[in-house]
């Protein structure tokens, strides 16, 4: 039987959690994050459930060089609980990374019609009263094609991709923000917090701070692709510094734009963050890198996500959960080939809901994400080698319970509306259907 290609080296899985973390929601919905949060709530919000996912992260770091395997939250939970119970860890994992990738195929639309306006034209149709232009379908279902065809023929190729993505993208940060820091003022932070008060502007950033660093964990689902030189020890390195470095960039970058900008000028407007600094410098250069910044970004990110969601669907077809046919390796470039085309058409399909959806997506993918983020640090609570090991879990158990909490309670503000559940609820059916489509085809003959 043929194996995965073991060709990725430390830098890359750096690469693949922090660019799985770091998309272009720093651009496109920066005035969403404003607007629930003020520029202290948002920051407050971010840094806080940075620290918060320290102990998951820990726990996650422990979990891939205990049991080194591409299914992730699958393996980890098939050594505690029911086979039920793992398959359904790994199907909302999954949909935590696929989720992201029409998020990704539609933003670049949405940043060419800013850079291009004529691309605002041809409206096919209207879904919840975003109107879907064909130009932005187009571009997104070729970004999409084209990281399908780049995923399908090697890892190396796509991590390479990713790493030198994630290079730039940390280098223009540094160039804009410097910029930003020396021609901005502290008195546009003013007032500090939405108007809903301090604790409930936190609270509302924060529950959809899960979506946005969803992608540390993302470094276990290649770990059956390290080179000899990318042990597992690196891995649990890499996953820590990808969070420390992904909490770093989205506090500093919800301050630079504060700070560049009266923020509640910002509100309401598309691409706040460039707006913010074409106010400021009243020049188009600093928005020219801004915009390069997101382009670049977004491709990492769809593409660290796009990895993810394909190795998982390849370990749920390899371990029976699924039609066997999704875990099957190419012969010749060593990739999950059957899963790769399963998330390719899977996003496209998506694309097709336009940018009305980008908002839902980070609500129902933050609940996916603490799902799985609950399982496995359940499961390190049963497995862990030591009390203070099981200590740390036993954190993670809490604080991925405390954000569960905050979507599902009614009372909480910001809880999930009619249409997430009913999206999670289409997902949940979908499973349920491959789930039963894959027992049938191991029972026949």
């Amino acid at each position: 039987m043929a194996t995965l290609a073991r060709k990725l080296r430390v830098f890359d899985y750096f690469a693949l959690g922090f660019g799985s973390m770091i998309g272009a929601g720093w651009l496109v919905v920066m005035d969403d994050w404003l607007g629930r949060g003020g520029p202290a709530g948002a920051m407050l919000a971010f840094a806080l459930g940075g620290l918060l996912l320290l102990p998951i992260g820990y726990v996650y770091g422990r979990l891939v060089i205990a049991i080194p395997d591409a299914g992730s939250e699958i393996a980890y939970t098939a050594r505690v609980f029911p086979r039920a119970v793992s398959f359904g860890t790994g199907w909302m994992m999954t949909l935590a990374y696929l989720i992201v990738c029409p998020w990704e195929a539609i933003a670049i639309g949405r940043l060419a019609g800013y850079v291009f306006p004529a691309m605002n034209s041809h409206p096919l149709y209207v879904v919840a009263g975003q109107p879907v232009y064909l130009p932005h379908l187009v571009l997104g279902l070729a970004l999409t094609a084209f990281l399908t065809f780049v995923n399908f023929r090697g890892v190396r190729l796509s991590a390479s991709v990713q790493s030198w993505a994630t290079a730039a993208v940390l280098a223009l940060f540094v160039i804009f923000s410097g910029f930003g820091a020396a021609r901005g003022s502290p008195a546009n932070f003013s007032p500090p917090f939405a108007g809903a008060g301090a604790l409930v502007s936190v609270l509302l950033v924060l529950q959809i701070v899960p979506y946005f660093m969803t992608g540390f964990e993302s470094i276990p689902k290649c770990v059956e692709e390290a080179s000899p030189g990318a042990g597992e020890k690196s891995l649990f390195r890499a996953i820590l510094i990808a969070l420390g470095v992904g909490t770093l960039f989205y506090v500093a970058v919800i301050g630079v734009v504060a700070f560049v900008s009266p923020w509640q000028a910002l509100l309401g407007e598309r691409f706040s963050t460039a707006v913010a600094f074409e106010r400021a410098f009243r020049s188009r250069w600093i928005v020219d890198v801004i915009l390069a910044t997101a382009v670049i970004s977004l491709l990492k990110v769809f593409n660290g996500n796009f990895i993810a969601a394909s190795r998982l669907v390849f370990a749920m077809g390899r371990d029976g959960m699924i039609d066997g046919r999704a875990g099957r390796v190419h012969a010749d470039y060593r990739t999950p080939s059957a899963a790769v085309v399963f998330v390719g058409v899977a996003t496209a399909a998506a694309v097709f809901l336009g940018g009305s959806v980008l908002v839902p997506i980070a609500e129902v993918g933050s609940l996916a994400a603490a799902i799985g983020w609950l399982a496995s640090c359940a499961s390190y609570l049963v497995i862990g080698e030591s009390f203070r090991r099981r200590a740390v879990a036993a954190a993670g158990v809490l604080v991925t319970l405390a954000l569960l909490v905050l979507k599902l309670v009614p009372v909480v503000p910001g809880h999930f509306t009619r249409w997430e559940w009913l999206s999670l609820a289409g997902w949940a059916a979908l499973g349920v259907l491959l789930r039963f489509s894959g027992r049938v085809a191991r029972v026949e003959p």
